[in-house]
């Protein structure tokens, strides 16, 4: 869960991190306010949970309150990199003389935290890093190992620094580690650390990304109003009705609704719908023994959707019952707000119980299932993937 620029600039500057002048603004006039609370130049940067949005357009510098005024008109009303901007930090402009990087993460790999710093930073990083790997420098720890104020010596030092800019650096490793295990992070990152040409350092950029997951114990940031929250993008309406009812939920941009059953089954199920030549329009897991109730919700959002064309179901019944999902079905249909096609197949626990429960429903309910095609053990799943794709390519032929 990434935090946006001004809340992880927040908690660095709590931790003793030098951070610009700044003010968040959310309308031209706080823009004014604050570019003229400032004073000389300033730089506007749009608060979108996306990388490379300087790139895109999203940084903009002026030098007055009344410049800023005229570019946050159009920023404000801009999309970077599809993402409305609803919010521009209002910073003050730096005299960078040079740019650094230092971030700390978890090396999967090898099962410990690494601090990991380069003595050339910004937007090129990546670049550096997979070109002159040997560049990076990466100090690692056990999970549980004390990171002390000799070891952001050891790693300034490494990096290439000395005098009194390398005790500046070893404060700022030390005091990023600490933000990393302070709260639950996955990624806390600055770049670009700014040395301007008095020789300070400073955090021009943020980045901390927290595992979702620890939020619960996280009161500090529940403080700042940090909520549970994409690592990039803001949650969509559908997203959002989807957490409500406790139900994983991704949108994403094809025209498949997948409409599985666990986490793995639907991550499989997307791959095979891409392999077949379709485009998944969301991800979502059902969780384990899910009520009739929930797979009509579930349902539901695809059918809410519009995007979605078709939806390609696939139960593989272990802990969650076959027959239970074919209830959830039902129960959805009987709304009457069934207007897309499915195919779905069931296997696994209670699979012909399943199919009993919709061969009577039909028999009672035929016009019910005019748009479905379901499926049993004897039909491979890749026929019924198959089959979600042609259902999607027909229905998209019937509206050009």
């Amino acid at each position: 869960m990434r935090l946006y620029e001004y809340e992880a600039k927040e908690l660095l500057a709590e931790h003793g991190i030098p951070i610009p002048k700044g003010f968040l603004a959310r309308s031209v006039e706080e823009v004014t306010s604050c570019a003229e609370r400032i004073g000389n130049r300033v730089v506007l940067k749009a608060q979108i949970l996306s990388g490379g949005r300087g790139k895109a357009g999203g940084i903009l510098f002026a030098s007055s309150p009344q410049e800023a005024a005229e570019k946050a008109k159009s920023l404000l009303a801009a999309k970077i990199k599809g993402y409305q901007v609803k919010s521009v930090y209002v910073e003050q402009a730096l005299d960078i003389a040079k740019e650094l990087y230092i971030g700390v993460t978890i090396d999967r790999v090898n099962y410990k935290v690494v601090l990991i710093g380069c003595e050339e930073g910004g937007v090129e990083i990546e670049e550096i890093a997979r070109r002159s790997p040997e560049r990076i420098v990466k100090f690692s720890r056990e999970i549980d190992e004390p990171f002390f104020s000799h070891d952001g010596v050891a790693f300034a030092k490494q990096i290439g620094f000395s005098g009194k800019a390398l005790q500046t650096v070893a404060k700022i490793s030390k005091a990023a580690v600490n933000i990393f295990y302070s709260y639950d992070a996955k990624l806390v990152e600055v770049n670009p650390l700014a040395q301007l040409q008095d020789g300070s350092l400073v955090a021009a950029d943020a980045r901390i990304s927290i595992d979702e997951d620890a939020l619960f114990r996280q009161g500090q940031l529940q403080k700042l109003g940090v909520e549970n929250r994409h690592e990039e993008g803001e949650m969509t309406g559908r997203e959002k009705q989807a957490r409500e009812a406790s139900i994983p939920y991704l949108d994403l941009d094809g025209d498949i609704g997948m409409f599985p059953g666990g986490a793995g089954f639907g991550i499989a199920g997307n791959d095979l719908i891409i392999d077949l030549g379709g485009q998944p329009a969301n991800f979502m897991d059902s969780g384990g023994g899910p009520s009739p109730e929930r797979i009509a919700k579930m349902l539901m959002l695809l059918e809410e959707n519009p995007r979605v064309k078709a939806i390609f179901g696939a139960r593989f019944g272990g802990v969650s019952r076959c027959d239970d999902f074919a209830k959830g079905v039902i129960l959805f249909l009987k709304t009457g707000k069934l207007t897309k096609p499915i195919a779905m197949r069931m296997t696994g626990n209670m699979w012909e119980e399943g199919l009993r429960i919709f061969e009577e429903e039909r028999k009672q309910n035929p016009h019910l299932f005019d748009k479905i095609e379901i499926f049993g053990i004897e039909t491979p799943i890749a026929y019924v993937a198959k089959r979600a794709v042609e259902l999607a390519r027909a229905e998209e032929r019937k509206t050009d």
